[in-house]
Parts: structure tokens; sequence; C-alpha cells
């Protein structure tokens, strides 16, 4: 590997671009007429124009990445997440066109980008599925069968893709078609798949997820877990690690699940094995793999000292992992998504100029981001401005550290979601990690009564 084109924007292109640099690569930026004042534009070797500010016409542009990559003389292609971070027809061009994808193999990615099959290939070794859909439906009547059977409530879910998309509670017959055709919509238009399964719903669970990566020669080692509970329409908004809820055998049952899957798919990067977790019983259920990197992996290279954007590069050349097995070192770690949105009007996206950008820095704190003052934030992507991410020795410590570096994070020009999180870290809830994934709607609904 000597050039990697950069398939991506915002923050996780910086941070590719900064790999590259420390491991002596030279890199090529990507970026859309939108995004010309784009910092990962300027901190690249090289970067070309891929097209228009829409996705679809730019960094979905699947024909124009793989040219720009092949006549620009580019060895790979890191997809970072998000866009085409999970398209397993990309990653199987990349690799016909004789570039290495920076990620699993499109097999992999196709095998649990499918969320039916993933929940097979789970069940089939073993590890706990949550009840569900052997298939997924295109068409309500035969869905709405199977939804009787399951029983109510319960989850619609699109059966290829993420981030929220497709999902649908359904408390009851009455109302199953109409969610389920507005569910298979909206996955069609943002998958391409109307496909929509259907799984029992569990109105107060932790999602907790396990960290995993795989190379060539069939190692495969976990970092431990993130518990990414508070949530906001299946959307997540903190994640932490370690789970300040789960006991020392339950976490070590969920990596092991974890690594049982990865060696069972002969995984091959970086991956992400997520779980829900009933507290109350203490069961854990299978619900996905993401086969890319997580928005949220600071938090697990805070409390592993693990850089695994780095790792990804390493194995994606076909270097060993260089890390065995292991759980948080003794710190704790919070991330705090920091968006272009205003929380007060249903945290409606807040396009603009940022007036004034001054993130705090010093000890304990970790800001990622692509923004800076006077940048134009394009209304044509998603509204993450910054991820604050902050440790400390633990969980308390961890929380009053996040909360004086919110006090200290100076934005002006348009609405983020600041003080959202200066204000859910002051709730009793959190401190006690009494949350869980539907808290952030009931407490808000709570409090507008």
């Amino acid at each position: 590997m000597r050039r990697v084109l950069i398939a991506n924007r915002g923050e996780i292109a910086l941070r590719a671009v900064r790999a590259c640099r420390q491991l002596s690569l030279e890199s090529l930026a990507v970026y859309s007429s939108a995004d010309g004042n784009s910092p990962h534009r300027w901190a690249a070797d090289h970067a070309i124009c891929i097209g228009p500010p829409q996705p679809k016409a730019s960094y979905l542009n699947a024909d124009a990445l793989i040219e720009t990559a092949v006549a620009s003389k580019c060895d790979a292609v890191y997809p970072g997440y998000g866009f085409l971070a999970e398209n397993s027809s990309f990653a199987e061009r990349c690799a016909k066109a004789g570039l290495i994808f920076i990620g699993p193999n499109g097999e992999s990615i196709a095998r649990m980008g499918d969320k039916v099959a993933g929940r097979q290939t789970a069940a089939a070794i073993g590890i706990p599925v949550v009840p569900g859909s052997d298939h997924g439906f295109t068409e309500a009547e035969p869905a709405e069968l199977a939804a009787r059977a399951i029983g109510f409530p319960l989850l619609l879910k699109a059966s290829v893709g993420g981030g929220g998309r497709g999902m649908r509670v359904v408390n009851g017959a009455a109302e199953f078609r109409m969610q389920f055709e507005q569910a298979s919509a909206e996955a069609q238009a943002a998958f391409g798949n109307p496909e929509i399964y259907l799984e029992s719903f569990f109105p107060k669970v932790r999602h907790i997820e396990i960290q995993v990566f795989g190379d060539k020669y069939g190692n495969c080692a976990h970092l431990g877990e993130r518990d990414c509970s508070v949530q906001r329409r299946h959307q997540k908004l903190v994640e932490e690690a370690p789970s300040p809820v789960l006991d020392q055998p339950t976490r070590r049952r969920m990596a092991e699940a974890s690594i049982a899957l990865v060696r069972t798919l002969k995984y091959v990067n970086a991956g992400t094995v997520e779980f829900i977790y009933d507290p109350a019983s203490e069961h854990f259920f299978f619900v996905e793999m993401n086969t890319r990197i997580q928005v949220e992996h600071p938090v697990t290279e805070m409390v592993t000292g693990t850089d695994l954007v780095i790792e990804q590069f390493r194995v994606a050349a076909g270097e060993p992992l260089s890390f065995k097995s292991k759980f948080a070192n003794g710190r704790t770690a919070i991330e705090l998504r920091i968006n272009a949105e205003d929380a007060e009007q249903d945290f409606r996206p807040s396009p603009g100029t940022l007036k004034r950008w001054r993130p705090p820095t010093g000890p304990n704190i970790r800001v990622d981001s692509h923004a800076y003052e006077n940048y134009a934030v394009p209304p044509y992507y998603d509204s993450m401005l910054a991820k604050l991410i902050v440790s400390g020795p633990d969980r308390e410590s961890t929380i009053e550290f996040a909360r004086r570096a919110l006090a200290r994070f100076q934005v002006a020009g348009l609405a983020t979601t600041i003080p959202f999180y200066s204000d859910l870290l002051q709730r009793p809830e959190f401190a006690r990690a009494e949350v869980h994934t539907r808290w952030v709607e009931e407490s808000m609904k709570r409090a507008a009564h």
C-alpha cells in the first residue's frame, strides 16, 4: 500500500489522513462541490472533486470513486463509516479493480449486512438472538401474520442497512400495516431495499456492543464493550466504556460470543457485534454486526490505548493483529456527539455558519472534528460537527470532566446539542446508570407535560 483514496468526508476523513501520515502513506481526499472548504481536502496530499453536493452523485457514486482511485494510481480505498462503508458491491468492485478495500471483504459485509442472515449465523453457533421472524418481508399481509405469531409489541427493522432507518415500534395489530408500509418505504429510500424483518420489542433494555478485529491469518481479538444505551429514535447520542451495568461474567460471555462469530465468519478487519441487554433478567441477545469502524470507536481507544484506524490500515495491508483480546484498562470514557441540531425543536437540523468555534482542551479531553470558526455547515450530510470524548479514572470523575468540558465548549452561529448534553449529564438517572434505549424520549415527554 502506497496511496489511499479516502472515500468519505468530515472528521473520519481527517482521521484517515492522519493515519496515512503516521504510516507514511500518500492520501487522496475526494470532496463534493459543497465540501470545498472542508479541511480533509487541505490536509490530504492530493484532493479531487468527486461531484455535486448530493451524496448519490458524490460520496455514494461508486463508479466515480473507483475510476478516480484507479486513474490516480491508488492502491487502496478507505471507506470509514456511513456512505459506502457497508456496501458489499462496492467492496467487491474495489477488489476486482485491484484496490485494497480497507475493511472486511464483500462476502462478510453481505452476510452480516443482511440482518436476517446475521441472526441465522449467530443462532447457528449458539448465540442467543432476539425472538423474531425467520426471514424478511416486502409485503404487509404475510408480515402481519408473522407479527401476530411473534406477539406485540414488536420492532420492524430494515433487513439491510442501519442507523435507525426503516425502524418502527408497533404496539398492536391495528397499527401494523401503516407502520410496516412506512418502514418499508424508508428502507427502500435509504438502502435501495424495502425488505423488513420483525423482532420482539423489549421496552427497557441497554444497547451493548463489542469491538472486534480479525486478520487474514485467523487471529481474532476483542477490545471490550461500549454501552450505547442513550439514544433517540434509534440514533446513538452518548456512548461509554466500559458499560456501567455489566458484571464481569456477563461481560466475558458477550465477548466470547463475539469472538465465536468472528471465527465463524473468518472475519478480517474491524467490526462491532451488537447486543441488547435486559438488566432485570441479566440476559443478552444478539442484534446485528456492523462490518465497519463505528462513530463511537474513540471511547474504546481511550480505555485500551489501541488506535483502531491505524489497525484497520495495518490489517488491510496484510499484517497480523498487533494486540490480543483485552477489556478496559481501569479507566472510563464517555463520548458525546456534538450535532448541529436544535434539541428544543425536536432536534431539527441547524445548518449555517459557525461564528464561533472554540472546543475545550486539556487533560482527559479529546475532540474529533472537522469544524472550525467561520465554517459553513452544509445541509446535505449528517449534522455531526464533533465528537467530544472525555476519560477519567472512574465513571463519576468522567461525568464531571465531561460537564466541565461542555461548559467550556464555545459555539455561536447555529444551534447545537451542547445544551442538551449539559442537561443530560445532570440527570440523576444517568449518574445512577438507570437509563435504557428509550429513556431520552420518555424523559423528554415527561418534561413536556
